[in-house]
């Protein structure tokens, strides 16, 4: 039987993470029971008190057991904690130093959504691939440079760390390690009892594109502006400089530290997120949409989709265009039937 520690933090953290990884692991425990076979999980919720209210003041969790009881574990579940990672290291030093004993003693360090920016505060994700919630990519990333962050992935493991990313797809790192502990048949059954879809492996269709601009360099401001007005056009990176009066190696420089992206993956991201809002809407072809971005060529502008969204251009049409996905030739069909 698996150990399993799900940390109550201080702070503003997500009881919704907190509660479906004890209803899920638990759930697994009664099918276990139901086919005759032993429980997999020892699942607890562990705090540094005995009550814990969550600083919005909206849930109150009561741990079963305080973290100076716990001397080891095998899993510790680490819910998303909201706000400045300074601050909830700072506010969570006792459960920090926890954390990093158990994994010190061979426990897997599992944490989901925003939680990965608490573990990379605590250095566990020092020299080490990881997902977070694709809205908070950029700060990540300015804030832990020493991590690899790979946004794009919904789960990531790294020598016994594992990350999600964002929101309700740490559902799919929880089916991923019961898969791990309890076998393949066991995270197929419950991946059916919570309608959590079994293979989906990224988060990158999900992502809306917002430049980084928390910054204070007014050129590079000038330089996303010029970008995001000017997507239906061809952009060169020396045409910007020259706009600018600025040295290219400087700019480029300048630029990626300033946004996270390179002015190419800059450009890239700016049309593939004015490609997809035009998807979304409307009735226009794929080919007219790449057009209307500034591409001229239906292979590359696939593979940039591709790599923005993990998906074709179609697929993403099909998945996100309710005209599409709901004719209206088929909706006035089924109404008249039902009225006839």
């Amino acid at each position: 039987m698996k150990h399993v520690s799900i940390l109550v933090p201080q702070g503003h953290f997500s009881v919704i993470n907190i509660e479906a990884s004890h209803q899920i692991l638990n759930w697994v425990n009664s099918y276990c029971r139901r086919i005759g076979q032993p429980p997999v999980f020892d699942v607890r919720l562990v705090g540094t008190e005995k009550a814990t209210t969550q600083s919005t003041g909206l849930f109150t969790v009561h741990p079963d057991v305080l973290l100076e009881n716990v001397k080891k574990t095998d899993v510790v579940f680490i819910p998303a904690i909201f706000g400045d990672a300074a601050y909830n290291k700072e506010i969570n030093q006792k459960a920090a130093k926890w954390v990093l004993e158990q994994y010190n003693s061979g426990a897997d360090i599992a944490s989901m959504c925003y939680g990965s920016f608490f573990l990379a505060s605590i250095g566990l994700l020092d020299g080490r691939s990881c997902s977070t919630h694709w809205e908070g990519a950029d700060r990540f990333q300015h804030q832990f440079p020493e991590a690899e962050l790979m946004d794009e992935r919904i789960v990531v493991e790294a020598n016994g760390v594992y990350t999600s990313g964002g929101a309700f797809s740490f559902t799919n790192l929880i089916i991923y390690l019961i898969e791990k502990y309890a076998g393949k048949e066991m995270a197929v059954a419950a991946s059916k009892a919570f309608m959590i879809d079994y293979d989906r492996s990224g988060q990158s269709q999900f992502r809306i594109f917002i430049g980084q601009k928390e910054h204070e360099d007014e050129q590079i401001l000038q330089a996303q502006e010029y970008i995001e007005s000017h997507f239906d056009k061809r952009i060169a990176v020396q045409d910007l400089c020259e706009e600018l009066g600025v040295g290219r190696r400087s700019f480029e420089r300048r630029f990626k530290y300033a946004t996270s992206n390179t002015v190419v993956e800059y450009i890239q991201r700016v049309k593939i997120e004015a490609a997809k809002k035009a998807l979304e809407t409307g009735r226009k072809t794929v080919n007219k949409v790449m057009y209307d971005v500034g591409y001229n060529d239906i292979k590359a502008f696939r593979n940039i989709f591709r790599k923005y969204t993990g998906i074709t251009p179609v697929e993403y049409r099909n998945n996100y265009n309710r005209q599409v996905a709901f004719p209206e030739d088929k909706i006035t069909s089924k109404h008249t039937s039902y009225y006839a």
